[in-house]
């Protein structure tokens, strides 16, 4: 099992609501950068949270790659969304190859999770983050750091 995640490009500061905030053109740019070390995997399945900046970063990812597969929105990928939910979605997923499209602080204490089994090492992400994880199941501590790029 693969699991890419990568945190949403840089946003404008403010909007109507968080949820609502677009991203730069640079969020977009550095987003098509790290879309590039995706190029020739095997990518079954974007699952993305439904707030804007991030859809965007989707949107310039299967741009970027010519990605006509399965994109799906997920209401438990928000920057505050709970880990132990989380867990128990991608549990169910069959694919073996996924991206997650999110935010932080969400993204870095998944990250963490995954890789140590536990919440206090959290991986750090800035915006436009791409990170590769592998493992027998997306389980906590049983996925491997395979490779981190910061873009921005």
């Amino acid at each position: 099992m693969r699991l890419w995640l990568l945190r949403h490009g840089e946003a404008e500061p403010q909007a109507r609501t968080d949820a609502e905030r677009n991203l730069t053109e640079g969020g977009r740019r550095d987003v098509r950068r790290s879309a590039t070390f995706l190029r020739g995997k095997p990518l079954q399945t974007i699952l993305v949270s439904p707030f804007r900046r991030a859809q965007q970063t989707a949107d310039e990812v299967r741009k970027a790659l010519g990605f006509a597969g399965h994109c799906e929105t997920v209401d438990w990928a928000t920057p505050e969304s709970d880990l132990a939910e989380a867990l128990r979605e991608l549990d169910l997923r069959g694919e073996s190859d996924l991206l997650l499209v999110t935010h932080q602080p969400f993204v870095g204490n998944l990250a963490g999770w995954l890789i140590n089994g536990h919440y206090a090492d959290p991986l750090s992400m800035a915006t436009a983050s791409l990170v590769e994880l592998e493992g027998e199941a997306i389980a906590g501590g049983l996925m491997r750091l395979v490779s981190v790029h910061h873009v921005g």
